[in-house]
C-alpha cells in the first residue's frame, strides 16, 4: 500500500480506474517512461490507456480468440 501512496495523484487516480490490476512499481515504470517520451501529465496517461488497451486485446486473442472485439484493436 505504501507504494500505491507514493504514486502521484493522477496516477492514483488513473490506477484506481483502471481495467487492470497493475502493480504500482510496474504503472510507475510504465508512467515514467510515456513521461519522459512525451514531457506532458496528460499524454502519459493516454499512453498507458494505449498500453492497457494493447494487453487486453493480447490477453482476449489468448482466451478467446481472433473474434473478440478487444482483438482488432491491437
Amino acid at each position: 500500500m505504501r507504494e500505491y501512496d507514493g504514486l502521484p495523484q493522477e496516477l492514483r487516480a488513473w490506477v484506481a480506474a483502471a481495467d487492470l490490476p497493475w502493480r504500482p512499481k510496474s504503472v510507475r515504470r510504465s508512467f515514467e517512461r510515456a513521461l519522459a517520451e512525451t514531457g506532458d501529465v496528460r499524454q502519459a496517461l493516454e499512453e498507458l490507456d494505449r498500453l492497457q488497451e494493447r494487453l487486453i486485446a493480447k490477453d482476449a486473442k489468448k482466451i478467446w480468440g481472433e473474434v473478440h472485439p478487444s482483438v482488432s484493436d491491437a
